[in-house]
């Protein structure tokens, strides 16, 4: 029985979950921005959707660093279980497609 490594699932998996994260704190930083110069906003769905994606830790990133939407506790909560969620679906995915049992 031998260990089988397949870095292009790897990549794949952990690129994917790189760029939506980026995404939604690109979002969450224009959206600060807008915010204050009274622009216009990027909807609110359009951030859930990209966290329920896949981009709940760049949200929570957004969150911290540049201190948007912190006082909200739907995104608190969105974006917290969705990284969670996301932490797991990661982890088993490179498990059944990066590493392969022969």
């Amino acid at each position: 029985m031998e260990l089988y490594f397949n870095g292009t699932a790897l990549s794949i998996i952990l690129g994917y979950y790189l760029l939506i994260n980026v995404i939604l704190y690109l979002m969450m930083a224009i959206d600060k921005k807008r915010a204050i110069k009274d622009g216009w906003r990027i909807p609110e769905k359009n951030m859930y959707i990209a966290a329920v994606l896949g981009g709940g830790l760049g949200g929570m990133c957004a969150m911290v660093f540049k201190r948007h939407k912190n006082r909200h506790m739907d995104f608190i909560l969105v974006f917290t279980v969705t990284a969670v969620l996301h932490m797991v679906a990661a982890f088993l995915l490179i498990g059944k497609f990066a590493f392969s049992v022969s």
